[in-house]
């Protein structure tokens, strides 16, 4: 019963990691891993105090050119 546990729970790992590594590796992922990049470094701007958030100016533009509120 010990060793069938054991297989059971080194299959699933197996199983697991593959799952997590065919996610990682798909476009998806990546742009929005880009996007939580670019969200943090512009949090960290303006709660530094070095690029003061103007409410009036709170558009930014993407990569495609579009504008976003």
């Amino acid at each position: 019963m010990k060793y069938r546990d054991v297989i059971f729970a080194m299959a699933t790992l197996a199983l697991t990691s593959a799952a997590l590594a065919s996610v990682i590796y798909t476009d998806a992922y990546s742009h929005s891993a880009k996007a939580e990049v670019r969200g943090v470094r512009a949090l960290m701007l303006v709660a530094s105090g070095d690029n003061p958030c103007d409410p009036a100016n709170m558009l930014s533009s993407n990569e495609s050119g579009t504008v976003q509120q």
